[in-house]
């Protein structure tokens, strides 16, 4: 589904290959993981889910920043590999349409709404919390571990 409204930000490139180099360099908060079940192991980065037997890093990522109420740092995967950041910015990728939750902040970082995109997708979240003026930035995070899995922000 095309949207015309808001964008879609995939973790950023520097932040993958920097997670990547610790990783190799035997960081203790980044491990190299290999994924041995299906749907598991989301990357930020490409946002597609590893198949199986592929390599990932799983390390510490802080989505809202320090110094802020709503500040957290969670784990997330990023492939152990290169991968293509995702590039359909204009589009919600369909790879994670099912088991995501829609939290929207304003300027100062401070959560004002959150839900779970059930029954409904999470466009609809997205675009409903958009109209919020509020509303600066929207993260899509695992509803059953609350991990981040990618920003959405206004066209």
């Amino acid at each position: 589904m095309t949207t015309s409204n808001f964008r879609v930000v995939p973790l950023q490139t520097k932040i993958a290959e920097a997670a990547r180099a610790a990783a190799e360099a035997g960081a203790a908060d980044h491990a190299v993981v290999t994924t041995d079940v299906p749907r598991a192991y989301p990357c930020r980065h490409c946002l597609k889910w590893a198949n199986l037997g592929e390599r990932m890093v799983l390390f510490p990522f802080a989505s809202v920043p320090a110094g802020h109420p709503y500040s957290e740092s969670g784990p997330i995967f990023v492939h152990a590999d290169r991968c293509e950041r995702y590039r359909a910015t204009e589009e919600y990728p369909a790879e994670f349409r099912e088991g995501r939750s829609v939290r929207a902040y304003n300027s100062q970082h401070d959560m004002i709404v959150a839900e779970v995109a059930n029954g409904v997708g999470p466009e609809a979240l997205i675009e409903r919390f958009l109209q919020m003026p509020e509303t600066a930035f929207i993260h899509v995070r695992s509803a059953s571990r609350g991990c981040y899995t990618m920003g959405i922000e206004r066209q």
